[in-house]
Parts: C-alpha cells; structure tokens; sequence
C-alpha cells in the first residue's frame, strides 16, 4: 500500500507493506483521512504515535469501507462503511482499527466528510459534554472557533440547548463562524460577554488568565489546545471563589476500552445530528494523496474554516 511517510521531517508518499487486521480488528480500504493538528506536530517529532499505532504514517481519523475482517469481530462486515479514530496510520490506502473504534457512515454523508469527522467531533464531544457536562441553557464559550474542533464544538453545543459564543482571530472567517450559531467575538476582550459556564481552550496559555476572569460560578474550562503556548499564569484565589474548575484532555494516548466509550457516545449523540443534516463537517479543501505536502502547508498555513482532508 501507499501512505504517506514521515522520513527525517520530511514527507514523502513511500511504498509499505499491506497490515493484517489482528483479533477484534478490521481492515479499513480507506477513502478519506483528515488532517489535524497532532499530524504536524507528529512530522517534526514533538507527538510520537502510542505503542502499537506506525511511528511513521501519520494520521487520527479515517473513513472508508470494510476489506477484511479479523479474529473475533462481530459487528462489521467487508463492504461497510465506516469511520473512526486511530493512534496512527489513517493516512494511508489501508489501515487496521479495532472494531470497538468504528462508527458506521450513513449513506448519504460523502467521503470527506466521514474522513474529517471523528477527530473533532469526538474531541468537541468528549471535552464539553462527557467531561464539562455543558447543559441546555448554559454559556458556552469556544476559543478558536474557525478550526475542525471549535466548529464542531460550535454545533454540538447549538444542538444541546446552550448559548454558544467564539472568538475568531481572522476577521474575513467571523460570518462564516456566526453561521454555525455562534456569537463571533474577538480575542481581546472576550470578557466582556462572560460570564461564561464552559470554555473550551483549543489556543492556549495566553488565554488563561481572562478565561479565570471570565468565567461563571461552578464554571469549567476545558483545554485541549495549546498551540499558542503551553505555561500560563492563573489567579488561583478568583477560581476558588468560583468554585471554578479546569482540566484538560487528550484522546489519543488512552487505551482502548476509553477509546471505545468515546465512540459509543458519538455514535449515541453526535451520530444522529450528522445523520439528519443538522450538524455539518465542514470542509475547508480536499487534496489527492500524492499532494499530501499541499495538503499539510495549506493547513500550516491558517486562514480556513474547517477540515483539510486527503482524499485516496
């Protein structure tokens, strides 16, 4: 099969051995794989793959359609088409997940977008409502409202009920955000629409400090974004007073039976949104395998509104 390859920094499309499915797993013919923000730390050697996912072939999410089915599966069969996420190796022409990862794709939804979905909406999912316990009626707040997981977060929590509020640094993106049924603010001085019950931090430390200051009684802030730094200071005091909580995830590293939970809670909430058309992956542009470097400098680049996706 063909993937793509991270050699020395670089990357190349290179030639490798078709993977085997092993007990509980399946071979995946894959159609789509998204691109995210732990593939570029990946290719510079900052996010290795956890044991067991390729150290070499990058890529969380994948889409497309049963081959091959290993020792003790039970659900899906060759022909189904499917998506989830991996530790590793989506971006390749074929890939082995365990079937406790897979979500089945409805008909109806295209490729790209099946590809770019279960990355960030899993992320968004697990972030604000398994682990934030966002409600009906709360303030929800979303820093980086433009990229794969604020816009998901965005519609998961216009969905729930919640008021959602975004900051979006790129002006010309903010309609385009508003749309998704956000309250588009600017960076500076979001505080002033606060306070807010749950904020969800995909930018930053330089946000800490005014999302302590802006949040609620009983407030949580979720971060699962550092890209904008990784230390930040915070006023301990004005949490306590809050009674405020923070914490903050990953869903990579975990094993496989939290995995698994992530993937039935998509499939039981976010699935059926996605299913009717209330809910959208938005796709920012789609690249061939064999231009996978475009792909991954137009996402480096910035300045898009949702997922970038290669396409086999």
């Amino acid at each position: 099969m063909r993937a793509v390859t991270i050699k020395d920094g670089d990357l190349v499309i290179a030639e490798h051995p078709d993977p085997e499915p092993g007990s509980g797993e399946v071979l995946i013919k894959v159609r789509a794989a998204g691109l995210n923000g732990a593939d570029m730390h990946q290719r510079l050697g900052r996010y290795p793959a956890p044991p067991g996912s390729p150290q070499d072939i990058p890529g969380l999410e994948l889409a497309g359609e049963v081959a091959e089915t290993g020792a003790n599966t039970f659900r899906f069969k060759p022909g189904d088409r499917v998506m989830g996420i991996v530790g590793g190796g989506g971006q390749a022409e074929l890939a082995t997940v365990h079937e406790r990862q897979l979500i089945p794709v409805p008909d109806h939804i295209g490729w790209p977008e099946a590809g770019g979905a279960p990355e960030t909406f899993t992320t968004a999912h697990d972030a604000i409502f398994t682990q934030a316990g966002l409600r009906s009626g709360e303030r929800l707040l979303v820093h980086g409202g433009a990229g794969g997981v604020g816009t998901s977060a965005i519609q998961l929590g216009r969905e729930a009920g919640a008021q959602v509020y975004a900051t979006v640094r790129n002006e010309a993106l903010r309609d385009r955000v508003a749309d998704l049924g956000a309250t588009v603010l600017a960076p500076e001085g979001f505080t002033e629409h606060g306070p807010f019950d749950v904020i969800l931090e995909l930018v930053g430390a330089p946000n800490m400090p005014d999302n302590v200051n802006a949040l609620n009684t009983l407030g949580r802030i979720a971060v699962i974004g550092i890209g904008a730094g990784a230390k930040a200071e915070v006023h301990l005091g004005a949490l306590m007073v809050k009674r405020g909580r923070i914490f903050a995830s990953t869903i990579r590293p975990r094993p496989l039976e939290e995995k698994a939970l992530t993937a039935r809670a998509f499939e039981r909430e976010v699935l059926p949104h996605l299913a009717s058309g209330a809910v959208k992956v938005p796709i920012a542009e789609t690249f061939p395998l064999d231009q996978a470097l475009d792909a991954y400098d137009r996402f480096t680049a910035g300045g898009k509104l949702g997922k970038i996706v290669l396409i086999m």
